[in-house]
């Protein structure tokens, strides 16, 4: 039977979408007056930085990407280049936002706009990105990879994968839900 090695990223997806979705909903209160917390933001940069870039995209960049390149997807002009080109899209997004927030932490009253701006770039974003992965990429990586090749992306997701990251997040987001 073979390996699914695309399930664990697209379990992580879920946990992703729901800080999206928070991020979404915070952003709208935010935009009518109705909420001022930018340590949610804070929250929301360190879970995008934390997990899914260094604890998720990791996994994609580091395992799946190469192991679809060194077998037969071009780098080049393909699925995986176009990904790469979100995730530093998202970076991008992420980046912006923290100076935004940043600065109206220090007492600048016109960042709200950019804090939405950027929050509602990542947000649509990812959710674009996460769908492209969830219903083309992953699909043609479960067909394409061979057997031989599965065991050795799952042993390198388990060592990626710490426990206490998370566990963090995922506390993190619940927090964030039950406000």
């Amino acid at each position: 039977m073979s390996k699914n090695v695309t399930q664990v990223m697209m379990d992580e997806h879920q946990l992703i979408l729901r800080m999206i979705s928070l991020v979404e909903t915070n952003t709208e209160k935010m935009e009518a007056g109705l909420f001022k917390d930018c340590n949610f933001y804070l929250d929301a940069i360190d879970f995008v930085r934390n997990y899914a870039d260094c604890f998720h995209h990791a996994k994609e960049e580091d395992v799946l990407f190469v192991e679809l390149v060194k077998n037969g997807m071009p780098e080049k002009s393909s699925p995986i280049e176009a990904m790469l080109m979100e995730h530093d899209q998202g970076r991008a997004y992420i980046k912006n936002l923290e100076e935004a927030v940043l600065k109206s932490i220090q007492g600048l009253e016109d960042q709200q706009p950019v804090i939405a701006e950027n929050a509602k770039g990542y947000a649509a974003l990812l959710r674009g990105h996460i769908q492209k992965e969830d219903q083309i990429l992953y699909p043609l990586a479960e067909r394409v990879l061979p057997e031989t090749v599965r065991s050795r992306m799952t042993d390198a997701y388990e060592k990626a994968t710490d426990p206490d990251v998370e566990k963090r997040y995922v506390a993190m987001v619940e927090k964030y839900e039950g406000c």
